[in-house]
């Protein structure tokens, strides 16, 4: 996935600048859709305990307290690692599906390059399930990875496909997901609607970082919204439900909004301050 130029990592999350020499002034739209509540407690509790209990030193280390302290800490750093390798591995994905669109416009590819990656990482049957969805949908690729701006909202982000399916226009956005118990890909979550509409409610497109050059989005009237699971065993595409479109936007300039009002809080300065006692006069 090409790294976006005028991205940029800030203490307020991922933000968009609108040319390389130019401060950052809005945010991401993952940064947006990230002031969402995750939800995550169980999980990472889960992720903790089901490290330590098939941790192969726990049978010899018992004995020993200070073992058995370097033994919790690696458990307590699981899930942490399980995000960190996820999302490399999406990285690799991403990358991958951004050079099958790069070979089919006929621009300068690194097909080869990014599918040894996943091979060297036994990730090859990705790439196999992605070619077969993009044989079998007949994909006909716009712009992969796009930077939009909105203005009147104030966010940018980077889209990962807009294509031509069978004769209509789609924005997409892959998801690099696991294998269920099943076999089948896992499910995707609710909130990439969100990261969809907002991409459809663009304003502008980027033409050239370096100068700062954008023009009116071409690609907002009507287009379909696709979200692709990209698996090992399928690859699932889910469009976006047109009824519940708006129902996402409203909640997407909310969440606008509370992360505007977290960084006008965090901003603002300390929030609790130390209080002496009172003084006695003798």
């Amino acid at each position: 996935m090409t790294d976006p130029l005028l991205a940029h990592a800030t203490d307020h999350g991922r933000m968009y600048a609108r040319s390389t020499s130019e401060q950052f002034s809005v945010p991401s739209i993952t940064t947006v859709i990230g002031q969402q509540p995750h939800g995550l407690d169980g999980w990472f509790g889960y992720m903790g305990a089901n490290s330590l209990a098939n941790d192969p030193l726990l049978p010899g280390i018992m004995g020993s307290p200070a073992k058995v302290r370097q033994a919790v800490s690696r458990a307590a750093k699981a899930a942490e690692t399980y995000r960190d390798e996820a999302a490399q591995r999406g990285d690799r994905v991403h990358n991958y599906c951004e050079q099958v669109a790069l070979r089919a416009l006929g621009r300068p590819h690194l097909m080869k390059e990014t599918r040894e990656a996943l091979a060297a990482n036994g990730e090859e049957a990705f790439a196999a399930r992605f070619d077969e969805w993009w044989e079998l949908f007949r994909v006909e690729p716009i712009a992969p990875e796009v930077t939009v701006w909105n203005q009147s909202v104030g966010y940018a982000g980077t889209l990962d496909l807009v294509a031509r399916i069978n004769g209509r226009t789609c924005i997409i956005d892959y998801k690099t997901k696991g294998t269920a118990r099943d076999g089948t890909v896992k499910p995707l979550d609710d909130k990439v609607v969100m990261q969809l509409v907002a991409g459809m409610k663009a304003e502008e497109s980027l033409v050239d970082p370096v100068a700062g050059e954008w023009e009116p989005w071409q690609h907002g009237e009507s287009p379909i919204l696709l979200a692709v699971a990209v698996g090992e065993t399928e690859v699932r595409p889910m469009r976006a439900n047109p009824d519940v479109l708006k129902h996402h936007w409203w909640k997407f300039c909310a969440l606008r909004r509370v992360w505007e009002m977290s960084a006008d809080t965090g901003s603002a300065g300390k929030a609790l301050l130390p209080l002496a006692p009172p003084s006695h006069a003798p």
